[in-house]
C-alpha cells in the first residue's frame, strides 16, 4: 500500500460514516412523515409493508454499520499514529498529524507552520517518502 493511500484511510472512512449519518437523518425524516391512511378500500396484497417500518429497519442497519465503521476507524487511526510516531523528523510528524489525523486543509497547515504552500508540499513529499520506507520495512502493526 502506498503511503498516501495508507494515511488517507481514516479520512475516507470518516466520510463514509458522515454519509451514513446523513442517510439516517433522511430516513428519520421519512419515518416521521409517514402517516396511516384509513379508507374503506381493500389493500393490494402485492404491496410491501409500511414505509415507516422499512425506514426504521434501514435506520437500524445503518446504525449497526456505523458502529462497525467507528471501530475500524479507531483501529486505523491507531495504526496511522503508530506509523507517524516512527517518523524521525519532528516537522514531518507535525505535518502528517495535522493533515491526516486532524484533517486540516493545506491552507491551515501553511498558516500554522509559518511557511508558504510550496514549502509545505515539498515537506509533505519528503514526509510521505519516510512513511513509505516505514511501510515497506514492515515496521507497522497493520
Amino acid at each position: 500500500m502506498k503511503a498516501k493511500e495508507f494515511l488517507n484511510q481514516a479520512y475516507l472512512l470518516d466520510q463514509r460514516i458522515k454519509s451514513k449519518t446523513e442517510q439516517i437523518q433522511s430516513l428519520n425524516e421519512l419515518a416521521t412523515k409517514c402517516t396511516a391512511t384509513l379508507t374503506g378500500m381493500p389493500r393490494n396484497p402485492n404491496h410491501g409493508g409500511s414505509t415507516m417500518a422499512d425506514a426504521v429497519c434501514k435506520i437500524i442497519d445503518l446504525q449497526n454499520e456505523i458502529a462497525a465503521d467507528m471501530d475500524r476507524l479507531v483501529q486505523i487511526k491507531k495504526d496511522i499514529v503508530d506509523v507517524i510516531g516512527k517518523v524521525d523528523d519532528v516537522k514531518f510528524r507535525i505535518l502528517l498529524e495535522k493533515r491526516y489525523l486532524c484533517g486540516e486543509t493545506w491552507e491551515e497547515i501553511t498558516v500554522s507552520l509559518y511557511h508558504n504552500r510550496r514549502w509545505v508540499f515539498r515537506l509533505h513529499g519528503k514526509a510521505l517518502d519516510e512513511v513509505q520506507k516505514i511501510l515497506d520495512s514492515g515496521e507497522t502493526s497493520h
